[in-house]
């Protein structure tokens, strides 16, 4: 009696032990993956949920209904008699039938731990997140039509990497060249944020990134005020989220709820443009009296994420402010 209560004791250790490595590596963000970055206001689970509602109802929009694969049962029962002493037609059907089991989970969005507090990554299947987000901003912005209430941002990641810096650089000299690389060109800006991460400095990586996009074509300029392009660079522990956006400053750093205030009709200033190192002087004013001022701000101006080249070593001190998402 008393061996055969060991057994089942060894048995619920074994298959405890199994399901949560399973659940660990299949639940989490992971270098390769592409998606969407949203962040909230302390209320992760209230916030999931507005993002399914929220993509469902585009995603239907720019790529009809979700399609989902069954798996087909009587394939599995009508032939067990003849195919019982067939080895070779019977793995063959179990070949198929993991095959559809695991298409009919890739649903076209799967939440996953981010990493970080108060963010939520929501995996894509079959879809493009960039334009996907585009689109949701677009219609918030033209309407003006509330749709959420916990959520703050969304960001696509149409990449991502190893985040380090050598791994940044080879995996972005590829990844960029469909915006920046002769013959194409244009203005960008540079938005960095890292979160539990503390091996990659932000001085080092925007000045690298914004030389890998001087290298490309001398044509493209920096343009802090409206840029063309922003790069959006969100570290979180190991992981790089890359993105390429456009309208970032006209859709309010694509904050959902920013985005949905009127536009202040005001005289635009002075645009900020030149080449990466032309940038350095003017960039470390602005820091200097914005004071690394957080992005929930309505009207503010993010110069700390908006840095996108070289700057010096006395900036060290203004990596993270307390006020950002």
């Amino acid at each position: 009696m008393s061996e055969s209560q060991d057994s089942r004791k060894r048995s619920k250790r074994h298959y405890g032990n199994y399901g949560a490595k399973k659940y660990k590596g299949s639940r989490e963000l992971e270098v390769g993956m592409q998606g969407i970055l949203i962040t909230c206001n302390m209320n992760e689970r209230k916030c999931t949920s507005e993002a399914y509602s929220l993509l469902n109802e585009y995603a239907e929009q720019l790529y009809g209904p979700e399609k989902f694969s069954d798996v087909e049962e009587s394939d599995s029962n009508g032939d067990n008699s003849a195919d019982e002493d067939d080895a070779e037609a019977a793995l063959k059907k179990e070949v198929k039938q993991i095959r559809s089991s695991t298409q009919k989970m890739e649903r076209r969005f799967q939440a996953l731990d981010s990493g970080a507090n108060n963010v939520i990554f929501i995996r894509t299947q079959h879809l493009d997140p960039d334009k996907l987000v585009h689109h949701i901003l677009q219609d918030l912005h033209t309407t003006k039509k509330k749709k959420s209430r916990v959520i703050l941002r969304m960001l696509p990641v149409s990449g991502t990497c190893k985040a380090f810096i050598e791994d940044m650089e080879k995996y972005l000299e590829n990844f960029l060249e469909p915006w920046f690389k002769t013959p194409n060109q244009g203005t960008f800006q540079i938005v960095f944020k890292a979160r539990n991460s503390s091996h990659n400095k932000r001085e080092e990586v925007i000045k690298a990134l914004a030389e890998l996009v001087g290298k490309m074509n001398p044509l493209n300029k920096v343009d802090l005020t409206n840029p063309e392009f922003t790069i959006i660079i969100e570290v979180i522990k190991n992981v790089c989220c890359v993105s390429v956006v456009r309208d970032y400053m006209l859709f309010r750093k694509f904050n959902v709820q920013e985005v949905l205030k009127l536009d202040k009709v005001q005289t635009p200033p002075q645009k900020t443009e030149g080449s990466p190192n032309e940038t350095v002087v003017q960039e470390a004013k602005d820091l200097k009296q914005d004071g690394g001022a957080g992005d929930s701000v309505p009207g503010q101006e993010i110069q700390e994420e908006q840095a996108v080249s070289g700057k010096k070593g006395e900036e060290d001190g203004q990596d993270h402010s307390p006020g950002q998402k």
